[in-house]
């Protein structure tokens, strides 16, 4: 098991890139449509730093195909495809979660991609029945303003955070809105969980966390500011969107916890029903090409579940051990776990 602590510094002169913040939603229809072509409507979550790249790119290597693309929260996409379920709009859903997929994929929602599209992704990244496929995988790990503390004076693992080393130099997103953080409570309450079939131990450890925690940030924008203001040193976030804020010159860095980070997987999906089959297989055939991965994994800093000839240098350096966790149980149990925390730790620790 090996934690790394990795300065950002180091590549930044790979990349620059723009915020990956969530676009509001709205329908871009691009150029007009030209005799022969036909649409293909994509609804996703992905920030247009991601969308307007990899649609301009297909839409070049594809000529036969114009895109049209729906931005909306990952939800309201789930929504949204669930309420058009008896006269289907979309073709693709490119961004959410395996909890949105697998409720998606029980209502019949959903159809596998053709075989070309299934295989280039590992079977253990496809949902049930070939139903939807991860497309990226995002560690929860610990960050910090490496202005303000050195690597060697960084939490080596969770259970560090409690240390009263540590008091007031913790800032958090709020957990409620987030799914992030909702993703790396429920996973560190499962930890207790697994051993006593109780939370109440995971709810103790977060009760101390909580009272060297300075502060809740209403959101990622938030988080990223107050951080590089030096309000705080520590958070736990993704790497994909601290190393995005450290690309752009925020003296970010990342550590992975010794016993390692609970890890979200991204994923995209056929719509059954869509108006465009063959334009869906396309567009996640090109979406999972080694090009367009390994451009994702050098400038949005995905990590990606197919695999791609050449890793961009931030990646081949990135070493890490999965936190085990059991999706059914958290799945089970997560909104109960995450509203006592509401209820009964915010702002009580």
């Amino acid at each position: 098991m090996r934690r790394l602590a990795y300065r950002f510094t180091a590549l930044s002169a790979l990349v620059a890139v723009a915020a990956f913040t969530t676009a509001g939603c709205g329908l871009s229809d691009g150029t007009a449509q030209s005799p022969g072509q036909t649409t293909v409507t994509v609804y996703s979550p992905r920030p247009s730093t991601i969308t307007d790249y990899v649609v301009k790119e297909f839409q070049a290597a594809h000529p036969e195909y114009k895109v049209q693309l729906l931005t909306l929260g990952a939800q309201e996409v789930a929504d949204r495809v669930n309420a058009e379920k008896g006269r289907p709009q979309a073709d693709i859903w490119w961004g959410g979660t395996p909890t949105q997929f697998e409720g998606a994929t029980a209502k019949g929602l959903l159809t596998p991609f053709g075989a070309d599209v299934l295989s280039r992704v590992p079977a253990k990244f496809h949902g049930s029945g070939d139903a939807w496929l991860a497309e990226q995988q995002q560690l929860q790990l610990i960050a910090y303003n490496h202005d303000m503390l050195k690597e060697s004076d960084v939490p080596g693992d969770w259970a560090d955070l409690i240390l009263p080393q540590y008091k007031d130099k913790i800032l958090i997103r709020d957990v409620a809105p987030s799914g992030t953080m909702r993703s790396v409570f429920s996973a560190l309450i499962y930890q207790q969980y697994a051993k006593t079939s109780s939370p109440q131990a995971g709810y103790d450890f977060l009760k101390k966390l909580d009272a060297n925690t300075k502060d809740y940030a209403a959101n990622p924008s938030d988080l990223y500011l107050r951080l590089q203001r030096q309000e705080a040193a520590l958070t736990i976030w993704n790497q994909q969107d601290i190393l995005a804020q450290a690309a752009k010159g925020a003296p970010f860095s990342i550590k992975v916890p010794a016993s390692g980070a609970p890890i979200n997987l991204d994923g995209l999906a056929k719509v059954k029903g869509g108006p465009n089959a063959a334009g869906a297989d396309a567009f996640a055939g090109f979406l999972l090409s080694d090009k367009t991965q390994a451009w994702l994994a050098k400038n949005a800093f995905q990590i990606p579940t197919a695999a791609i000839a050449e890793k961009p240098d931030w990646l081949a350096q990135l070493t890490y051990t999965e936190l085990p966790v059991d999706s059914k149980v958290i799945a089970a149990n997560s909104e109960t776990w995450i509203q006592y925390w509401i209820d009964n730790i915010k702002n009580r620790g």
